[in-house]
C-alpha cells in the first residue's frame, strides 16, 4: 500500500502542481478544499478530496485522525489571484491568519494523526536588511513596519508552530522559503520580482523535502542576487529548472 500524504491547500497554485507529482511518485493523495464545489475537480485528478476549513480545529483533527496520512504538505494561502495593491492590506491580514492559526491547527492535527513529515510553505521576501544573497541563518525583518510587519509576524508564526520548541514534536519538519510564483495559477505567467519561482519547480522542492529532508529552513528561489538557495540544491539535488508541468 502506497504511503499516504494529506496536501493542505491542494486546489491553490503549488498544491495543484505537488498532486500531480505525489500521484506520479506512487503516494495516495488526500487534498483538502473549503469549498464543495472543488472536490470534483480534485477527484478528477486522482485526488481523495477532504473539505475542511484549517480554521476549524476539531474537523481538520478529525479528517487527519481518520486518514492517518504519513505525511501533511501545508501549501495554504489566502490571497486574491491579482494581488490588487488597494486590497493587499486586508489580504496580508487574511493570510496571516492561515499562517498563524491555520498552520498551528495543521501542527496539532498531524500530530495527532501520527504524521511522521510535515513540510510547509513560507516566503523568502521577510528577511531583515543584511548581506546579499540571504541565506537561511539569517534573521527576519523583526522591525518591519506597515504590510510587511502583517506577513512578517504571519510567517513568524508558522516556522515557529513548524519548527520551534512547541512545534511539531517528533515529526521530520520542514519550511520552504518560496521565492515570488509564477506560472500556471497564480497572478502571472511571467518571472516577477526579485525572487522569481515557477510553481512547478515550487511543487517539486515540495516533494523533495518529503522524500529527502532531515528538516530545517530552506529557501526555494531561482538563482538571483537577492537570495540563496544553495543548501536545497546540495541537501537534495533541487534545481528551479525542474521540468514543468
Amino acid at each position: 500500500m502506497s504511503e499516504k500524504v494529506f496536501v493542505a491547500g491542494a486546489t491553490g497554485a503549488v498544491g495543484t502542481a505537488l498532486v500531480a507529482l505525489l500521484i506520479d511518485a506512487g503516494y495516495t493523495v488526500y487534498g483538502s478544499t473549503r469549498r464543495a464545489d472543488r472536490a470534483a475537480a480534485l477527484q478528477a485528478q486522482g485526488v481523495h478530496p477532504v473539505v475542511v476549513d484549517v480554521f476549524d480545529a476539531d474537523a481538520l483533527k478529525a479528517a487527519l485522525l481518520r486518514i492517518a496520512p504519513w505525511a501533511v504538505v501545508h501549501q495554504l494561502t489566502d490571497l486574491p489571484k491579482d494581488l490588487n495593491p488597494a486590497r493587499m492590506a486586508e489580504a496580508a491580514a487574511l493570510n496571516a491568519r492561515v499562517r498563524t492559526e491555520g498552520t498551528r491547527n495543521l501542527v496539532a492535527a498531524a500530530q495527532a494523526a501520527g504524521a511522521q513529515r510535515l513540510v510547509a510553505q513560507s516566503i523568502a521576501w521577510a528577511y531583515a536588511s543584511g548581506p546579499k544573497p540571504f541565506t537561511e541563518d539569517q534573521p527576519l525583518d523583526v522591525y518591519a513596519q506597515g504590510t510587511r510587519r502583517v506577513s512578517v509576524d504571519g510567517v513568524m508564526a508558522l516556522e515557529q508552530a513548524v519548527l520551534g520548541t512547541q512545534g511539531a514534536h517528533g515529526i521530520t519538519a520542514t519550511v520552504l522559503r518560496y521565492g515570488q510564483l509564477y506560472g500556471p495559477g497564480t497572478s502571472t505567467a511571467e518571472p516577477k520580482g526579485a525572487m522569481p519561482l515557477h510553481v512547478a519547480a515550487a511543487a517539486r522542492a515540495a516533494l523533495l523535502a518529503l522524500q529527502r529532508s532531515t528538516g530545517g529552513v530552506f529557501n526555494i528561489a531561482e538563482d538571483s542576487a537577492e537570495v540563496s538557495s544553495e543548501k536545497a540544491k546540495r541537501a537534495w539535488g533541487w534545481t528551479a529548472d525542474a521540468p514543468r508541468a
